[in-house]
């Protein structure tokens, strides 16, 4: 549970918070979508090098797990006091660095001490935190809407909920609990040799990132354009962050396609869902889509670590972090060009078509064998 809410604040709130209260700043006059696309790439760059960063540098996973909770506190809740343009830029990216330090620190603390338990569901209620804070945070959103708070209002407000959670796990990450730093360190058997198929799946995972990142961001302001009602298109993060909770424990089940097949028919399964809203557009599309990307981005994200640990066995380290960056180097580039196609006049079901034939294509080269 301390796992849980530590990944809750870390990405449902550090990381995509900025979704759902997106249309609220959009509607208080302080940003324009193509704006938000940058704020978003500033996340996801601090959440890169974050990434990095934490594969370099060794530091105890429970201190690491702390002083990023506060970072995320503090970068939300400033984000509803400070009112530059530029101010918001270091802020989300400082939070998008903490939220990888997190992410990255409390796999380390949480799964080392649930693996004698021999009970992979465990594992599973863990990152189901990514799709509870996602779900709180789009409630809470939600809410403040309905009550006609301002986006800064609502930034404070989500700060404080962050601090709730963070109080409630803070007592379990203390110095007396840490693991041994040789447990925590990946194996390192022989030298890993790189060949097409794990290029393939390098490039596959990158092709990901790119493609849920859109949805991802945009989806409460796709409905926002929908239906102008607040009470209405606010529940798309909700049911987003519902499917992601759920996620984990069902791709869990699925065991008869093996974990590439799983992938593969994820991607295809988010590729249609970003498609409805542009195809058949609605609200109700907007829903499937949220249902159909939420329903499936953790199912990847896990189905691609173990195709990987699959592909190189015991020494998959270098493979996991190649697609990691990837993944990282992909969600930048999504925000990027919905920036770049609404600047030029654009619309957004053009990045969206795009998102979906990235993710089209990439499903495809999953489907060859290994070699």
């Amino acid at each position: 549970m301390a796992g849980l809410a530590a990944l809750a604040v870390a990405m449902g709130i550090g990381r995509f918070a900025f979704t759902p209260i997106l249309p609220m700043m959009q509607e208080d006059g302080v940003v324009t979508i193509a704006a938000g696309g940058w704020l978003a790439a500033a996340n996801y760059l601090g959440y890169l090098v974050g990434a990095l960063s934490a594969v370099a540098i060794r530091m105890r996973p429970a201190a690491v797990i702390r002083a990023g909770l506060l970072t995320i506190v503090a970068t939300t809740a400033g984000m509803g006091l400070e009112h530059r343009f530029a101010g918001w830029v270091v802020l989300r990216a400082t939070s998008g660095f903490a939220s990888a330090w997190i992410l990255i620190s409390v796999s380390a603390w949480a799964l080392a001490r649930l693996a004698p338990l021999a009970r992979p569901l465990m594992s599973g209620a863990v990152f189901a935190g990514v799709g509870v804070g996602i779900a709180e945070t789009g409630l809470l959103t939600l809410l403040l809407m309905y009550w006609r708070a301002s986006a800064a209002q609502a930034w404070i407000a989500l700060g404080c909920l962050a601090f709730l959670m963070m109080a409630a796990a803070w007592p379990f990450f203390t110095s007396d609990i840490e693991i041994d730093s040789r447990q925590a360190r990946p194996p390192t058997g022989g030298r890993f040799v790189w060949s097409s198929g794990e290029i393939r799946l390098v490039l596959c995972y990158g092709a990901f990132g790119f493609g849920y990142i859109i949805p991802a961001t945009f989806l409460p302001a796709m409905a926002r354009d929908v239906v102008q009602d607040r009470g209405i298109f606010g529940w798309a993060w909700p049911v987003f962050g519902g499917a992601a909770a759920i996620s984990p424990f069902v791709g869990g089940l699925s065991r008869g396609v093996g974990t590439r097949g799983l992938w593969a028919i994820s991607q295809f399964v988010m590729a249609l869902g970003i498609c409805l809203p542009v195809i058949v557009p609605g609200l109700t599309s907007v829903m499937l889509a949220a249902l159909c990307v939420g329903g499936t981005f953790m199912v990847i994200t896990m189905a691609g670590m173990q195709e990987a640990r699959a592909v190189a066995g015991p020494d998959a380290t270098s493979l996991m972090a190649a697609m990691t960056t990837a993944f990282a180097v992909g969600q930048i580039m999504g925000p990027v060009v919905v920036s770049y196609s609404l600047a030029g006049g654009g619309h957004l079901s053009t990045p969206l078509l795009v998102a979906a034939g990235t993710l089209g294509v990439s499903a495809c080269l999953l489907t060859k064998p290994r070699r």
